[in-house]
């Protein structure tokens, strides 16, 4: 009858059969009993739906079997569809136009995810393209940058203002997708190529200010961000800063961990685009020898553990303290640790972390 309606049929005389021929011919719809010797319709149904290369295959379970149970069961195994014994032809007919409609469906909305993976995927490698080179002289600056698989709106950059002073931010976009990355992408580039006329870059509050200012979240794709500012002299080993809603950095100093002291570097403030009236203001504090600061998103800290818990950032101080050392360059470690302790096969959220070590 099936074949009448133009259809190409493939038959299995038992489960472990028609899942050998499920592998050569990856059918868009299967049709299988219920009761059979060897695999039952429920084992066929389970190794079938559990396996990522049938994600779109539409199952209908072929029973004389009728109560609440019993379709619970098939349910839970993985099937779409059922069809009661005596076979009704007119039922059956639709019900494959059904499944047939939804297996491409699916497969639409598949190519559908691809697509969207494959241009989150570039969109990572073009903010990734923007991003600084590591610096070794007069100091050493390394960062790590894990874009999440939606892509989220972390973007940092650090620059010589002149022959004695460097900018050093990190900025983090609220939500993901390209709606957040662009934000990013047009701070970087309106900072690096100091395009804000009049504007004192060498003061982080103005800095701030003038952003805040320019990306107002009623004309910015109502997005805002929080970003943290510094401006360091190497001279008088004297780091200005100022932040906006985002996560302090971590000055750490000390030749060894038991030995350190960390500092926490954060201002008031609003995020930028939140309100216009928004203040900002600045702080300082001189960097002494054996010191390194941390720059990093909250994408570093808000991890979600195997047992369903959130990781802190008082957690995460602790481990960079852990790891102090002088001559050590020691990103890789927390990275490590950060991937392990991760409870999925990706980070929620865009992971940045920018490392100084002054000395």
């Amino acid at each position: 009858m099936l074949e009448k309606q133009g259809y190409e049929v493939v038959t299995a005389s038992s489960g472990e059969e028609g899942i050998e021929k499920a592998l050569v011919y990856h059918p868009a719809l299967i049709i299988c009993d219920w009761i059979m010797p060897g695999l039952t319709g429920l084992e066929v149904c389970h190794r079938i739906k559990t396996d990522p290369q049938f994600f779109t295959t539409f199952f209908i379970l072929l029973t004389s079997l009728d109560s609440v149970a019993d379709c619970v069961k098939g349910l839970d195994a993985g099937a779409d569809d059922f069809i009661s014994k005596p076979i009704e032809h007119n039922e059956l007919q639709a019900r494959v136009r059904a499944g047939l409609r939804l297996h491409q469906l699916s497969r639409d909305l598949q190519a559908q995810k691809l697509l969207l993976e494959a241009e989150m995927s570039e969109a990572a490698e073009y903010v990734r393209s923007l991003l600084p080179v590591s610096m070794t002289e007069p100091f050493n600056i390394n960062f790590r940058f894990i874009p999440s698989r939606q892509l989220g709106g972390d973007c940092f950059d650090y620059y010589w203002l002149d022959d004695d002073y460097l900018a050093i931010y990190l900025l983090d976009t609220a939500g993901h997708g390209l709606k957040a990355t662009l934000p990013s992408v047009s701070v970087l580039n309106l900072l690096r190529s100091r395009a804000l006329k009049g504007l004192n870059y060498y003061q982080p509050s103005e800095v701030l200010k003038a952003l805040n200012d320019t990306f107002q979240m009623n004309y910015q794709n109502d997005k805002y961000f929080t970003i943290w500012y510094g401006v360091y002299n190497r001279i008088n080993r004297q780091l200005v800063y100022a932040s906006a809603g985002h996560p302090p950095a971590v000055l750490i100093t000390g030749i060894s961990p038991r030995k350190s002291k960390v500092k926490l570097l954060k201002t008031p403030g609003m995020p930028v685009g939140m309100f216009t009236e928004a203040k900002y203001v600045d702080e300082s504090c001189d960097i002494q020898k054996f010191s390194t600061l941390y720059i990093f998103s909250d994408g570093a800290y808000e991890i979600t553990k195997s047992d369903g818990t959130l990781w802190s950032l008082d957690a995460f101080i602790q481990l960079l303290v852990s790891l102090q050392n002088p001559l050590d360059c020691q990103l890789d470690h927390v990275l490590s640790y950060l991937i392990a302790l991760n409870s999925k096969d990706a980070f929620d959220d865009d992971l940045s972390i920018l490392q100084m070590k002054f000395d």
